[in-house]
């Protein structure tokens, strides 16, 4: 196994984890609250040691990362640790601010939100500020279309490698490239996911909630998860409109991105031919 090559995508993934948490880090800055420090500092410090691990381990342009690096054994062993990585990076909010008492809860917590699992460690969710919430929502929307796709939509270096990546994730025995190019495939994957949680977003504040709301509840609804701000859920709203909405696109997000694909392009009748 090339060792070199899978340290060095994972510190790329990594790299890719940590950028994200500038998003609730800027939220939290505009809340004026202070867990936008420790999200700053959790974003920089993670980001700094994926960056260092990345040039380090970087191959040289003669082995740059394709086919011929990225085998089976190296996608898999990516996709594995990959979990893990993200799962650490996103534990050291928890711990710094204190929303868990220790890291193995932190551990926990930041893993069933990759993992969509959608369980929850915490007894008093809305004890936490907004941008903490915020971020733990992030990590279900990031992990409900899979880091690898993401890696495969901004790291075009991967090369031939990245349908060993493409395959190694897929939870089916057969994926799909709705494209001949692996890289628009995923491209495509992301974009419909973006357009389901942007319209889930309108439909909820339709609905009566605000624009925070809205955004983490879609990032929990699309990523089939669960996450909530609040300690009811959505029973907090009060609403049967916002459980409509909220039970609509976790049936849109729960069918194959490639109907939608077609559905998209055009082919109307494609939902209903589909065992």
């Amino acid at each position: 196994m090339n060792f070199r090559v899978v340290l060095f995508v994972l510190s790329l993934i990594g790299s890719i984890v940590s950028g994200s948490m500038f998003l609730p880090a800027a939220w939290a800055w505009f809340d004026g609250t202070p867990d936008a420090a420790v999200l700053l500092r959790c974003a920089v410090f993670s980001l700094a040691a994926c960056v260092a691990l990345a040039l380090v381990t970087r191959p040289s342009r003669k082995s740059a990362p394709g086919r011929s690096d990225i085998g089976v054994r190296e996608a898999f062993a990516i996709v594995s640790f990959s979990w893990v990585v993200a799962s650490v990076i996103g534990a050291l909010p928890y711990v710094l601010h204190g929303t868990t008492a220790n890291f193995t809860d932190a551990f926990f917590e930041a893993m069933s939100g990759f993992t969509t699992t959608g369980a929850s460690i915490l007894s008093n969710i809305e004890e936490n500020p907004r941008g903490i919430l915020l971020w733990r929502a992030l990590t279900h929307w990031l992990g409900g279309m899979g880091i690898i796709v993401l890696s495969l939509t901004i790291l075009p270096f991967i090369g031939g490698g990245g349908m060993q990546l493409f395959k190694a994730e897929s939870p089916g025995p057969l994926p799909e490239k709705l494209t001949p190019r692996l890289q628009q495939t995923a491209a495509i994957l992301w974009e419909i996911y973006i357009f389901l949680t942007a319209l889930e977003v309108g439909a909820l504040m339709l609905c009566g909630a605000s624009f925070y709301e809205g955004v983490t509840h879609a990032f929990a609804t699309v990523a089939t998860g669960g996450f909530s701000i609040y300690n009811d859920s959505i029973a907090h709203f009060r609403s049967p409109a916002v459980e409509w909405v909220v039970t609509a696109f976790t049936f849109l997000a729960g069918v194959n991105f490639s109907l939608h694909y077609l559905f998209l392009r055009g082919s109307f009748g494609a939902y209903f031919k589909d065992d």
